[in-house]
């Protein structure tokens, strides 16, 4: 059984860092096949997983399109005699960059004003089978929650709002928070994760307490005061925070792949906190 985890927030929050720290935990703690699916237009994610991406999900749905423009290919078969589902599940498989543990498909540039709707709905039923066959789907999603039912007919098991400790960042959590009865699919649990938390704002407990300790620390716990009352404000159950960490400019700096942050970096321990606990409660 496929247990599916979507991430959304306002941009620039660092969904992205730990969308990647919390597919590098599921590599090194659980057992099972993982795919990323990066439904983010920035394609940030292959970077922060060292992962070369030749061909996105939108690539494919803009060639076929040039295809009925330019010859109306679509009114009969494909090239080499296919189906257009057949062509269209062969060019996901071109696409899809695979890895030891964990395979990635980038989903690429929106559709446009002239896109094929046709074949954007053979392609979110392509990727809907192909996440059945992978124990885990990481899906890092783009700033707005509009888009999420739009990229799969599936079911989200867990959806984590992230946001950075801010008024504004919390307001946008909030808001899609309201969203999600609006959406055309099913989302079990709902979770707040407060990212960079700075200096002061971060939790002393977590920073004087060392290894499986410092993981499994509540995470209400780990926040000012001022910021823990705007979380209660909007009535949204906090998964835990990650604190701001020096560790990683080095990275960002000379694009190094986040997921080789060493395993005591606060924020990669940070995650794994986060993740046992929400592996925990599913």
């Amino acid at each position: 059984m496929t247990t599916t985890i979507a991430l959304a927030g306002k941009g620039g929050t660092g969904k992205t860092t730990i969308a990647a720290l919390l597919i590098r935990y599921l590599i090194e703690a659980r057992n099972g096949s993982i795919l990323a699916i990066d439904a983010d237009p920035a394609t940030n994610l292959n970077l922060v997983l060292g992962m070369e991406v030749e061909r996105t999900v939108g690539d494919i749905r803009e060639g076929m399109l040039d295809m009925v423009e330019s010859s109306g290919a679509l009114a009969g078969s494909m090239p080499g005699g296919m189906s257009k589902q057949e062509y269209l599940d062969y060019q996901i498989q071109m696409a899809l960059t695979e890895g030891e543990r964990v395979d990635l498909l980038v989903m690429g540039r929106p559709e446009g004003p002239g896109c094929y709707c046709a074949a954007n709905q053979m392609l979110r039923v392509i990727v809907d089978r192909l996440e059945k066959q992978y124990d885990y789907v990481v899906i890092d999603n783009e700033a707005g929650m509009e888009h999420l039912s739009r990229r799969t007919t599936r079911d989200v098991d867990v959806l984590l709002l992230v946001t950075d400790p801010t008024q504004r960042g919390l307001i946008a959590a909030q808001r899609m928070r309201e969203m999600v009865p609006e959406l055309d699919i099913g989302v079990g649990h709902v979770y707040l994760v407060v990212n960079r938390l700075r200096g002061e704002e971060a939790s002393g407990r977590e920073r004087e307490v060392e290894g499986a300790e410092a993981q499994e620390s509540t995470g209400a716990k780990e926040l000012p005061p001022p910021l823990a009352e705007a979380v209660a404000r909007i009535g949204m159950e906090l998964l835990g925070t990650v604190p701001e960490d020096p560790a990683m400019a080095e990275f960002e700096f000379t694009g190094r792949p986040l997921v080789e942050l060493p395993a005591e970096s606060a924020v990669y321990r940070a995650v794994q906190g986060l993740a046992k606990r929400m592996m925990g409660a599913k």
